[in-house]
């Protein structure tokens, strides 16, 4: 064991024992697995299964490294770990062990931040200006505004005081309209310009997915610059970064930014661009209704439809008009006007770069329009190569999830990410050699490693596979599938997550389970659009006979050990909608290629998420209870057996009665403890 090997050990047990621990064989294996890819810098794919304490195992090997880190997550909820219990709960004991004053520090994007100069100046903006004339966000606005002035404030938005939506955009800018510290009036004091100051010295830095996403695809800095990467929930960061970098475009969006140039540049210019954002809302508007009685028309778009063409490339025009006036105007000296019309020339500077792409989308993308919210998308079709040229060329990076495997499989998620698997991919490895040559780092010097979990799943938890159900169709669960819901919940005593692939599903699991539970003393939470995830997993965790129903933002990243979940439903494998723009678009690629876009894309997507979805029952040593999955095609097709061998090692029924008696049981020995 190398002298560094030896310190990652030592620390590690300091700094399991600081937060109360006990050591882990997977924790320390995944540590010193962690600590050599740092030390003779390679990539690392690691699984570590639910319990294994993977935050520990990455960052004790950085901080006795002695390198700057970067840990990128997926979740508010576990940035917030990190920073807010994991880091401040160790640092006092590896201050001692270490001989250092180690340090840490998240970052944010700058939207995430109050921007000083526009609330300043809220009254010369015309977002402001709506602000002023409701008397609800009015109030809303003092609020934000005492805090942002008060001692010690961060200026976060997680900080902040709870305000509306509009009055949080009304008092922050995005990282293009901002005109940075150095030229801002309000630059020494600026929330995200100290942020970043912060982080520039720490030790370990934690941001997210989409923030990294963005520096890798524009290959400009926006981060602090570091030795290595380490991705926390891995099997997201393809799809975080796919959104990070898909564009939309709305009729709001444009008008305003005519609205800002209006204000702050008056002239036949900026009347030219009103007037085309007038007529490009029209025109989205009438494409919207057309929709309605065309549903054909929904979903990919070869190009842009032709009576969206001529008003968004009007735009286009009346922007880079506005644009090139703003810049040749010199006279200004004012450093609150100079930072007004660096804000509008950001937004513009948006407007145009979006109508660019949209206009000629090219076959690297996918084009689509959204009728509910009237937004056109564009999307890159796939992301893999400009990680593997931009982020695993640079330095090296940890990827990790307690759900990395499809059938047991690493190579769905090392592809997504960019990696080069050894022996697969030959053409496109002789391709990029003398690239990978060329680089600082090889996307092939790979080492894959899945550390199981301290978890005796098939002792702790059941999993009930019912094969008789009806196999789910377009309108939502079947009355059998909602009957087998309401009887598992009675069963169970309550205590119930119960998770559903659609809107649809959760609204009829809601209209029957209030009926059925009617008699019985279950509260029933259920998750509406809009509603934020914290509050609703805090009011069901506090309430054990309670029931949470609720779609895809809760099938990850909810812990709630204990009696108030022993049972997880799910109540459809979650295959992606036919449908859904880029997923659909990237399976027809892998059909035209001679592949599966069902094995390849639908398939694997389904399996990392049926596997985050099961993964929220068992959650400490002491936890038991079922998971049932109402979906006979798990049982009943040949490609179940891949879903099957992507979830925890459960003991498997698909005896109804079986599973209803365990769960009695478990219900009434949670009641005989409360007593």
């Amino acid at each position: 064991m190398s002298e560094y090997s030896k310190k990652v050990r030592s620390a590690l047990d300091v700094a399991v024992t600081a937060i109360g621990g006990e050591p882990r064989a997977g924790q320390i294996e995944m540590a010193e697995a962690v600590a050599n890819a740092l030390s003779d810098r390679h990539h690392l794919l690691v699984q570590a299964g639910t319990g294994t304490g993977k935050s520990l195992a990455y960052l004790v090997p950085a901080l006795v490294h002695g390198k700057k880190v970067l840990v990128a997550t997926a979740t508010l909820a576990l940035q917030r770990q990190l920073i807010e219990r994991d880091l401040p709960k160790i640092k006092a004991a590896l201050d001692k062990e270490l001989k250092r004053d180690i340090s840490f520090a998240i970052y944010k994007g700058v939207g995430n931040y109050i921007c000083l100069q526009k609330m300043n100046n809220a009254a010369n903006d015309p977002e402001g200006e709506m602000i002023l004339e409701i008397s609800s966000l009015e109030a809303d606005a003092k609020r934000l505004r005492a805090w942002a002035q008060s001692p010690g404030a961060s200026g976060d938005r997680d900080d902040a005081p709870e305000v509306d939506r509009r009055v949080w955009a009304a008092n922050s800018v995005s990282g293009r309209e901002c005109i940075g510290a150095d030229d801002c009036p309000s630059g020494s004091r600026c929330f995200a310009a100290l942020a970043k100051a912060k982080a520039q010295t720490a030790d370990i830095v934690v941001t997210n997915h989409t923030l990294l996403a963005i520096e890798i695809v524009d290959s400009h800095p926006i981060l602090p610059e570091r030795d290595a990467i380490i991705l926390d929930e891995a099997h997201e960061f393809m799809d975080r970064t796919t959104q990070a970098v898909t564009e939309e475009l709305t009729a709001a969006r444009v008008s305003r930014a005519a609205n800002m140039a209006r204000k702050h540049m008056p002239g036949k210019g900026s009347d030219a661009l009103n007037k085309a954002a007038e007529k490009f809302a029209a025109a989205i508007n009438d494409y919207a209704n057309d929709l309605k009685t065309d549903p054909q028309k929904a979903g990919r778009l070869d190009k842009l439809p032709s009576s969206l063409e001529a008003p968004l490339r009007a735009v286009k025009e009346a922007v880079s008009a506005v644009t090139a006036m703003i810049s040749a105007d010199a006279e200004i000296i004012d450093p609150n006007t100079m930072a007004e019309r660096a804000r509008v020339k950001g937004a513009l500077n948006e407007i145009s770069q979006t109508c660019t792409k949209l206009l000629k989308p090219g076959h690297t993308h996918v084009l689509w329009f959204e009728p509910t919210y009237s937004t056109l998308y564009l999307a890159p079709l796939a992301v893999s190569d400009v990680l593997r040229g931009n982020l695993l060329t640079q330095t090296p990076v940890i990827a990790t999830s307690a759900t990395l495997t499809v059938g047991k499989s690493f190579d769905a998620i090392a592809k997504n990410i960019g990696f080069v698997i050894a022996g697969k991919n030959d053409e496109e490895n002789d391709e990029e050699s003398e690239d990978d040559e060329k680089s600082l780092m090889d996307p092939a010097n790979l080492q894959i490693l899945d550390v199981g979990s301290p978890f005796d799943f098939t002792n702790q938890g059941m999993l009930y596979l019912p094969k008789d159900l009806p196999e789910p169709g377009r309108d939502g669960p079947s009355k059998e599938v909602l009957t087998e819901l309401g009887e598992l919940i009675q069963a169970a005593g309550g205590r119930t997550l119960a998770l559903f692939s659609s809107w649809r599903g959760v609204e009829m699991a809601d209209e029957h389970l209030r009926d059925v539970l009617a008699e019985l003393k279950i509260p029933i939470i259920t998750q509406r659009r809009g509603d934020s995830v914290g509050p609703l997993v805090d009011k069901f965790a506090k309430d054990e006979r309670s029931i949470l129903l609720g779609t895809i933002s809760l099938w990850q990243g909810i812990d709630v050990p204990g009696g108030a979940c022993t049972l997880v439903v799910i109540d459809r494998i979650p295959f992606p909608r036919p449908d859904e723009p880029v997923l659909s678009a990237r399976a027809a690629e892998a059909d035209a290629a001679g592949g599966s876009g069902f094995m390849q894309i639908s398939l694997p997507r389904a399996a990392l998420l049926l596997a985050q979805g099961t993964g929220r029952l068992i959650r400490s040593l002491d936890d038991r209870g079922v998971v049932a999955i109402l979906d006979s095609r798990i049982v009943n097709k040949r490609y179940g057996s891949i879903l099957l061998n992507s979830m925890p090692p459960f003991w498997r029924t698909n005896d109804g009665e079986v599973i209803k008696d365990a769960l009695r049981r478990l219900d009434a020995q949670y009641l005989e403890r409360k007593d």
